[in-house]
């Protein structure tokens, strides 16, 4: 176990560059093995999930190699085995091997994913995607079997509520049946696009992707003819706009595809940080004179669920009461105990609500990242307290924030990881 340790106080400046999208990596490597070439991803995030979604390559004999960004899969020695639970049961995204494995094989046999605790997370829109597709689903022993005897066939099919895994997973499935999908009511996210346009590139026929109603029409092989680089991580871009923004003086965040993170950065200027949006950078000076807002958490192109944890060190800053209403994961709220320990005005009040005043009395303590993002604002909240901070459980943080230590050193922070 890992924990970092934080000296606060410090006033950050200088530049930071994004890496690549953590929410599209973990869709794009099980992606990969629908192809019968090996693969090139450049871009991508040096994290915890990448080097986990590997060791369930290796499983099956799929080689990697993964250096300076750079990520090599080679997936022409496939072979069906069983899949590494402990592997699995570290990060939800492993689920897409269900969607993948069945398009490459017709049938897949996955553990149960563990990752974030951030409340239910059902995948029953996967299942009735691939039951919609032909395939069979059978639960058992926390272990999903789906199989596919008689192919997969096109199909039409309506998402009851909108849901990126499920409309990754589904278009993994689709993309070697027979005949055309169509899916309805799907998540828009840009990294559903990311996916779509590496597997259009190999010879897939997907249309509309970004939209609600995407069309599959199945291809009988995917070919990898270029390297792939993998989207800017909004996420990670809204962190470090967040924190700039509490503790900056002065903070370039260079690649970033500012349209993705409209909602985020309109909420910051309505704060009242004067932004400097650029063509693939954005620069947040030293902000001052912070108003409270209310934010409602939505599915892309609203508020993402995963921001709604880094900003809130930020609303703290602000001179009254801010609101947060989570309406993807109400349950969303480990982050607030830590929080408070740390000094930081925030309560829960009622069940997906989030309320947060100014705190003037930042002071270190020793607090647990319960998941990613919860890990995130305590890493910023630990940045703008007074004293020594501890987080532990920092292989949460280290699982989603590409070089972190690195990038805030540069910042000026001072920050390092020890054993726990």
């Amino acid at each position: 176990m890992k924990k970092l340790v934080i000296h606060g106080g410090r006033r950050l400046s200088g530049e930071v560059t994004i890496g690549g999208a953590k929410n599209s990596t973990v869709a794009l490597i099980p992606a990969a093995i629908l192809a019968e070439t090996p693969v090139k991803f450049d871009s991508v995030p040096d994290i915890l999930d990448v080097y986990n979604l590997q060791v369930i390559l290796e499983s099956m004999n799929v080689t990697s190699t993964f250096k300076g960004g750079e990520l090599m899969i080679d997936p022409t020695e496939i072979i069906e085995a069983e899949l590494p639970s402990t592997a699995i049961k570290s990060l939800r995204a492993s689920y897409y091997f269900m969607g993948s494995l069945l398009g490459r094989f017709g049938r897949a046999t996955v553990t149960f994913p563990g990752g974030d605790n951030i409340g239910p997370r059902p995948i029953d829109q996967h299942i009735k995607g691939f039951e919609a597709l032909g395939a069979k689903v059978r639960e058992e022993n926390d272990t999903v079997y789906i199989t596919a005897d008689d192919g997969l066939k096109g199909a039409r099919i309506f998402l009851d509520m909108v849901s990126v895994g499920a409309t990754m997973n589904i278009i993994l499935a689709a993309v070697h049946a027979e005949g055309t999908t169509i899916l309805e009511n799907a998540a828009r996210e840009p990294e559903i696009i990311d996916l779509a346009t590496f597997l259009n590139n190999m010879g897939a026929q997907i249309r509309g992707a970004g939209t609600d109603v995407v069309r599959i029409t199945g291809v009988p092989k995917l070919e990898s003819k270029n390297t792939h680089t993998i989207i800017p991580d909004r996420i990670e871009a809204g962190t470090y706009l967040a924190l700039a923004a509490a503790q900056g003086d002065g903070v370039l965040v260079k690649n970033v595809i500012p349209e993705h993170l409209e909602s985020f950065t309109a909420k910051m200027i309505e704060m009242g940080v004067q932004l400097d949006v650029r063509e693939d950078s954005i620069y947040v000076p030293k902000s001052e004179n912070l108003t409270p807002i209310h934010i409602k958490t939505a599915p892309f192109p609203g508020f993402a669920t995963d921001l709604q944890q880094p900003i809130t060190p930020l609303l703290t800053l602000a001179d009254g009461e801010s609101v947060i209403t989570e309406t993807i994961y109400p349950e969303r709220t480990r982050h607030i105990p830590e929080l408070q320990k740390l000094g930081v005005a925030i309560e829960n009040p009622e069940y997906g609500q989030i309320t947060v005043t100014k705190s003037n009395n930042f002071h270190g303590a020793s607090v647990a990242a319960a998941e990613i993002r919860a890990g995130a604002s305590l890493v910023t909240a630990g940045l703008m307290a007074d004293g020594i901070t501890e987080v532990t459980n920092a292989e949460h943080v280290l699982r989603g924030y590409d070089h972190i230590i690195h990038k805030l050193t540069m910042l000026n922070a001072d920050i390092q990881i020890a054993e726990d």
